[in-house]
């Protein structure tokens, strides 16, 4: 007489049917039965169990309930150690003379208006928001520039409405200037920039360079840019020491006006000291502009000698 199957044959009869594997890693496996899924199937194969029971059998297969990590990169450029150690070294020199170092980017764009955001929050009554994100449907987008001062761990958050290019950039940097960094560095003759390699501040973008050298020019002051490489994001201060605790100060919030966001956002605070001042930048930047004829030719950006793609100067240009 043939001896009835256990629970664990069983399910290892059930699970390949609805198992499914990463591509990548032999052996990553995940099932997409629920427990009380596998609880009816497995009771008609003549083993009732529980999800408890079921949860401890999963776990003997070494498949347990995991998040999803963002840990592999998309890329890995040849010279990404030598910029690292490269900045490093820029922040070192920079921090040990007294002058601002800053990291600057663009936070997730967020629409206006009755939209849902992920979240929970205290309220008299149930919120509710349109069912679906129709951009037309609300009153235009949020652009959270920042600018987080390395040295004091502030941050100032800019609002702008309009669109996030190098020209917006530069105006940010130049209002963080002049509401806190003028103050706070006084002697400073020199201002080091950590930025990500795309976006509003690409790398490759001769419109950031000319907007940067007229930054230069109207601060009267050296801006030394150092690029982190492509793929690097995470790794630029401001993404990790500011970005998830704004997220954390406004989750549930729904961001019908400016106002509403700049209120919440400006809350955001952590036990390390890290303080959120926020400013509004109402300004429209244009889209498809064009650097000035010419200044390829004739720009006064000073590339360094080691990787230049990545490290540059604007130096101020007197009349």
């Amino acid at each position: 007489m043939a001896a009835r199957p256990s629970l664990g044959d069983n399910l290892r009869h059930l699970l390949p049917e609805f198992t499914a594997g990463d591509p990548m890693r032999d052996g990553v496996l995940w099932t997409n039965l629920s427990l009380r899924e596998l609880s009816r199937r497995l009771a008609a194969m003549g083993t009732p169990a529980g999800r408890r029971t079921i949860r401890r059998a999963l776990r003997a297969l070494q498949i347990g309930r995991r998040t999803a990590r963002k840990k592999k990169s998309m890329g890995h450029h040849p010279d990404r150690n030598a910029q690292f150690e490269n900045i490093a070294d820029l922040r070192r020199g920079y921090e040990a003379a007294g002058d601002p170092v800053i990291s600057v980017g663009t936070k997730k764009k967020e629409l206006l208006g009755n939209f849902h955001r992920g979240g929970e929050t205290y309220t008299s009554q149930t919120v509710e928001t349109f069912d679906h994100d129709f951009p037309r449907a609300g009153s235009g987008k949020l652009i959270p520039h920042g600018i987080f001062d390395v040295a004091r761990n502030h941050a100032s958050i800019h609002l702008n409405t309009s669109h996030d290019t190098g020209e917006l950039c530069c105006d940010s940097i130049a209002l963080w200037w002049h509401e806190h960094g003028r103050a706070a560095y006084p002697d400073a003759k020199r201002l080091l920039i950590l930025c990500d390699g795309g976006g509003s501040n690409s790398a490759t973008q001769y419109l950031f360079q000319e907007d940067l050298q007229r930054l230069a020019d109207r601060l009267a002051i050296e801006l030394r840019v150092a690029h982190y490489p492509p793929y690097c994001s995470k790794h630029n201060p401001i993404e990790h020491k500011v970005f998830p605790h704004i997220t954390r100060a406004c989750r549930g919030v729904i961001f019908h006006t400016v106002e509403v966001a700049r209120q919440f956002i400006a809350r955001a605070r952590t036990d390390a000291g890290l303080r959120v001042t926020v400013s509004l930048l109402d300004k429209v930047y244009a889209t498809g502009r064009k650097y000035v004829e010419g200044f390829r030719t004739s720009m006064k950006i000073a590339f360094d000698d080691y990787l230049p793609k990545w490290n540059y100067r604007a130096l101020p240009q007197t009349a």
